[in-house]
């Protein structure tokens, strides 16, 4: 520290101390070829006025430059070792510059520059996506023109139109012109109708909520629970319906991660702690499949993979069942390089091979690669019984299909402007799928129906049934008559009256089966009716229903027009513009449109137009006024009655507070979807200034409104001493109907626990007993304990909280 000692004894202070930080800054950062005191005074004089803590601040993030700096050669040696053109791998270059400039000052909640989140984004898009050139700049770009000051227009003059209309798509709406719908809604349907146009974008944005799932812990709790709800409600059925499985599976466990961390780290420590019986029973299990595929001159990998915690967790939920009996907690997997020609023979003759080996169980095979999912997933799954008489799901798919499994599309449809298109299969599959998400997008003027008929599409199994000349129609499962009417041509759908499914006539909802044949029975007096929307499930009998009633209305609109003219002429009436207006007024008609309705629908008669003529117009107006008047009274008293009930069934009673600081003196009401009680992990709602709505925070409704209305989500937690509270819980139990269990079960509630129960219902039948209880519970412990203590009773073999989504551990053996 000589240089600062030599600054000191010429009186500059401050000059010394500065001097000093940047001697051990470079040596912390080994910077020994600026060590010598000639190159240390020149580093002062040169960048003292450009502000020297600036350069002091950058030495502190050498660490963080480092890590920058690999994350892009990664990207820049990815691309070169794909073959990826100079110019294009340039152009990656200048994207990163503009990405790291944009965002220099800016931070991301953990700490980490805010650059690392479009490098990762970009790498998800190169390893995990196979994408190209494009794809990374528009993900290193995807949040510079809703970040900072730069434009679209700015990056269509440095990139071009096709990356500037890619960033438009990803980049979130700022306003809401609908105020009937949320801002998650409508950044949705941006994705999603840019998805039409080029499905980059959507794969761009699942790498982006990837990576932000990956570092959520971050975020404050709110921002938490609003990005798991949007995850499980959209963006992973997206990831599913594009055959991106792995990514899929990642988005679903980290939102229950989130969602239901209960539930999380309990399927977690049950596949640690069965970890090592498990391997060494896989190991055994694939053993004899392994030397015969050997001896047979097979090229292949055999593997296994483990069930996602989420896919676990819903077989548990679903069936009800404990993680115990979750049979199918792994998988086998076997992939045969074979020349694609040769790979569908080939599968099933490691198939015939597998099933020599073990006896297979025939009602679950699933052949994918005779009929491919919808999202291009071809393999064949067979259940087999291993020695131990333990079931296993084995998965027999080829190289190519394996790739298509674990890229989706991207791995056999490449974009006609991103790179390697010499080896362009066949696309018709996701082009006809993008065809149909435009088509969607344009079935109703409504937001949230497009969002919800999509979203519901992205999971669906498809059927496979038949025309009557053997015309193969793949349909989403649960379709009926009428969907299959307008899937296979519209006239057919708005004249249906109705099917014959395998010679069996059949109404307009009977649901259909895989491998019906189907003739469709039309009649020209047949209209649409408006009860039909409750059978339509597909696209095109949503959308062929919807424009069928709109056309009977205009229809009934001209007729009411042309009835109301000829009635005011019968009554010598001018239908002038002030005197149509007039009626309006009278009888409350808000437009033209719903006054022709009226005339058409005899719910406005001659009688309405003489009284609204008449001398006596104003004391017919003031009849008119009183009878919505007492139907608002009426209501008003009403709403009282309703609210009273409500607050008994709730226990929303004002003077029992629930809730942490930031509720007050608003009323609180417990979602009777799935019944918190206090202790439970909860998510609130604010319904309007006057109301929240608490639900448990695993909740499917929960997670569907936090998706859609994120902005509705506050701050809530259960007070410390809720003891003088109570919460309505219901638990099912099962188990053998041996004599007195009834008795030992109510004896346990009232005597052990003191618990009022509301209601008790148990049935019997073939030596079984199924009851369930709704019972007024303290707190979640309590039930917890009372579950635990139900469980060790003698013939007791099930007892669930119902709504469970986790609570399924093991029962205690006496």
């Amino acid at each position: 520290m000589e240089i600062a000692g030599s600054a000191r004894n010429d009186g500059g202070e401050r000059k010394a101390q500065i001097l000093e930080q940047i001697c051990a800054k470079m040596q912390k950062n080994n910077l020994s070829a600026l060590h010598s005191e000639k190159k240390c005074i020149l580093f002062y004089n040169k960048f003292l006025k450009q502000s020297l803590l600036r350069i002091m601040d950058n030495l502190e993030r050498a660490d963080e430059l480092k890590i920058v700096t690999s994350y892009y050669r990664e990207i820049q040696g990815i691309l070169k070792e794909r073959g990826i053109e100079h110019q294009r791998r340039a152009d990656v270059s200048k994207a990163f510059r503009i990405a790291l400039n944009a965002h220099k000052d800016m931070r991301r909640r953990s700490g980490e520059p805010y650059i690392i989140h479009p490098l990762n984004v970009a790498l998800i898009v190169l390893k995990r996506m196979n994408l190209g050139a494009t794809s990374v700049i528009c993900a290193l770009l995807h949040d510079v023109v809703e970040d900072t000051d730069y434009t679209l227009d700015t990056i269509e003059e440095i990139f071009g139109q096709e990356i500037k209309e890619i960033i438009d798509g990803l980049t979130k709406i700022d306003t809401v012109p609908d105020h009937d719908q949320s801002q998650q809604f409508e950044t949705f349907h941006k994705i999603l109708f840019s998805m039409s146009k080029d499905p980059r974008v959507i794969l761009i944005k699942l790498a982006d909520r990837l990576h932000n799932m990956q570092t959520l812990s971050s975020m404050p709790e709110e921002k938490r629970k609003k990005t798991a709800a949007e995850t499980t409600y959209f963006y992973a059925p997206l990831a599913h319906r594009l055959g991106f499985f792995s990514i899929k599976s990642e988005l679903e466990d980290l939102a229950m991660k989130y969602q239901d961390p209960g539930g999380y780290e309990f399927i977690e420590d049950k596949i640690k702690n069965t970890e090592a019986e498990r391997s060494t029973f896989i190991e055994e299990f694939i053993a004899p499949i392994k030397a015969s595929l050997e001896k047979k001159g097979f090229h292949f990998e055999i593997s296994s993979r483990i069930k996602s915690i989420y896919s676990i967790w819903q077989k548990m939920d679903k069936k009800r069942i404990r993680f115990e009996e979750v049979y199918d907690l792994f998988a086998i997997r076997i992939v045969i390089d074979v020349p694609q020609e040769h790979e569908n023979s080939t599968c099933w003759t490691v198939f015939s091979t597998v099933t020599d080996i073990y006896q297979p169980d025939y009602s679950r095979l699933r052949d994918w690669i005779t009929n491919p999912k919808a999202n291009g997933y071809k393999a064949l799954h067979i259940t087999v019984i291993s020695q131990t008489g333990r079931k296993v799901e084995v998965q027999i798919r080829s190289s190519q299909m394996d790739k298509i499994a674990e890229n989706g599309f991207a791995a056999h449809w490449i974009y006609k402007t991103d790179e390697n298109q010499q080896n362009k299969p066949d696309e018709q599959g996701v082009e006809k799928w993008l065809a149909e998400i435009k088509e969607k997008l344009q079935t109703s003027e409504n937001i949230g129906d497009q969002i919800g008929v999509m979203k519901n599409d992205f999971y669906t199994t498809e059927i496979s049934v038949f025309t009557t000349s053997g015309a193969v129609v793949k349909m989403p499962k649960h379709s009926t008559v009428i969907d299959f009417a307008y899937r296979t041509n519209s006239t057919l759908g708005d004249y249906c009256i109705g099917a014959k499914i395998n010679n069996r006539l059949v109404p307009l909802h009977e649901e259909l089966k895989s491998g019906d044949q189907i003739e469709i029975i039309t009649s020209q007096k047949q209209k649409v009716q408006p009860q039909w929307r409750k059978y339509a499930h597909v696209v095109e009998s949503i959308s062929g229903i919807e424009k069928a009633l709109e056309r009977e209305e205009n229809a009934k609109i001209e007729t009411g027009k042309v009835n109301l003219k000829d009635l005011m002429n019968k009554n010598h009436i001018d239908p002038t513009v002030e005197n149509v207006e007039k009626l309006m007024n009278f009888v409350d008609c808000k437009d033209l449109n719903a006054l022709y309705l009226a005339i058409y629908n005899e719910k406005i008669t001659e009688q309405h137009i003489k009284k609204c003529f008449s001398v006596w117009r104003a004391f017919y107006k003031i009849t008119y006024i009183l009878k919505p008047l007492w139907r608002l009274i009426k209501s008003f008293f009403g709403f009282f009655l309703v609210d009273n009930i409500t607050t008994r069934l709730s226990n929303s009673n004002p003077s029992k507070v629930l809730l942490g600081e930031n509720v007050q003196d608003i009323k609180r009401t417990i979602a009777p979807c799935c019944q918190p009680v206090s202790g439970d992990p909860i998510i609130a709602f604010a319904h309007s200034d006057k109301e929240i709505v608490i639900h448990r925070s695993n909740c499917r409704k929960a997670q569907k409104e936090a998706a859609k209305f994120g902005n509705r989500i506050i701050k809530a937690k259960w007070r410390a001493n809720e003891d003088y509270a109570e919460f309505l819980a219901g638990i099912n139990i099962q188990g053998a109907d041996i004599k007195g269990i009834a008795s030992e079960i109510i004896s346990i509630i009232y005597k052990d626990f003191q618990i009022n129960c509301r209601s008790l219902n148990f049935r019997t039948s073939e030596g079984i007993f199924e009851g369930e209880i709704t019972l007024y519970i303290k707190n979640v412990k309590n039930l917890t304990q009372l579950i635990d203590k139900l469980r060790r009773l003698d013939g007791v073999t099930k007892v669930e909280r119902i709504n469970s989504y986790y609570d399924q551990s093991k029962k205690t053996e006496n």
